[in-house]
């Protein structure tokens, strides 16, 4: 029996070996009795019932384990706050200011990185030719399995800034509130860089505090809420991203900021306690709406432009 599930969870993998390598010496991958193995043998990763190879647990920074950590402490209530009515209608805003940047025939074959419940995934649906998730916590990833159960997408544990993907082997890369768990940057990057096949964009969605007003109350909230963590999480700053990004060989090409107001009210269940109560209002999701049209026309005023919340970003590799 226990060779009988070993074959099945290697089945699964064997369409996707091409994108996935050794994340400590770039070697590729084969299966061998239920594992995933090194070509010269030297290393070998364990791969669970459920089909997750597990990449990350020796060979794991600090941050990441840090984050791993957090997470698997408070991802249960994350994904709860997620589920409001409010907060499913806000994002589903800032879905929509992402989704309005990608070109459906450029997809290919896409990674996901610090992919939690594989929400690219999800958003990007049937435009998908193979996906590969890559988060570092096996709890969110058994998440991601269950909300994208498709056959060309694939999950495993690794750390961001020592990916267990192949050179050259993607075409879109993407990252939704990942970046900003990142404190190594340029690693988190040049592993970017390294994974894109050149012409192959790097989409992202993450927090920003180019906005002073932003970044001093982000300041205190990250210290207060048991729902961050201020040691590891830095959102992102228009001068600490692009020039790393272009230093390893990306090319920024779209940077725009969504949210304001609205986001601080709608978008904070897990920081704001009051915040989850907006649930029993009357009519909520239609007040969601009309914030984000407020948000969008008050980022639209003179001076205000990268004073939103959220980026949207993307980077290319040069052909």
């Amino acid at each position: 029996m226990a060779g009988s599930a070993s074959s099945k969870r290697g089945a699964a993998l064997a369409g996707f070996l091409d994108l996935l390598c050794c994340p400590i010496t770039g070697e590729a991958l084969v299966l061998e009795q239920g594992q995933l193995v090194s070509t010269r043998g030297d290393h070998r990763f364990e791969i669970t019932e459920t089909g997750i190879p597990l990449f990350a647990v020796e060979f794991c920074s600090v941050d990441a384990r840090v984050q791993q950590a957090h997470y698997e402490k408070i991802g249960r209530s994350y994904v709860e706050n997620l589920g409001y009515p409010h907060t499913k209608e806000y994002m589903a805003y800032l879905d929509r200011a992402l989704l309005e940047t990608v070109d459906p025939a450029r997809l290919g074959t896409v990674a996901e990185i610090c992919c939690g419940r594989g929400e690219a995934f999800k958003l990007l649906g049937e435009g998908i030719v193979r996906g590969v998730g890559v988060d570092v916590t096996v709890g969110m990833l058994e998440d991601a399995i269950k909300a994208n159960p498709r056959s060309n997408l694939a999950f495993v544990q690794g750390d961001a800034t020592f990916l267990p993907l192949a050179d050259q082997a993607f075409d879109s890369v993407f990252m939704l509130g990942g970046i900003h768990h990142v404190s190594d940057r340029k690693k988190l990057f040049s592993e970017v860089a390294r994974i894109l096949k050149r012409g192959g964009r790097f989409y992202f969605r993450e927090p920003v505090s180019d906005f002073v007003v932003w970044r001093v109350i982000r300041a205190a909230m990250y210290r207060l809420s048991p729902a961050l963590d201020h040691k590891t999480e830095r959102p992102l700053r228009f001068r600490e991203t692009v020039p790393v990004a272009e230093e390893v060989g990306l090319v920024c090409r779209h940077w725009q900021t969504h949210g304001f107001l609205g986001f601080c009210l709608f978008m904070n269940s897990d920081v704001l306690v009051f915040n989850r109560l907006f649930r029993f209002v009357p009519g909520i999701k239609a007040i969601t709406r009309l914030s984000t049209r407020f948000d969008e026309w008050a980022i639209s005023l003179p001076g205000l432009a990268k004073a939103g919340l959220q980026v949207v970003g993307i980077a290319e590799k040069p052909l």
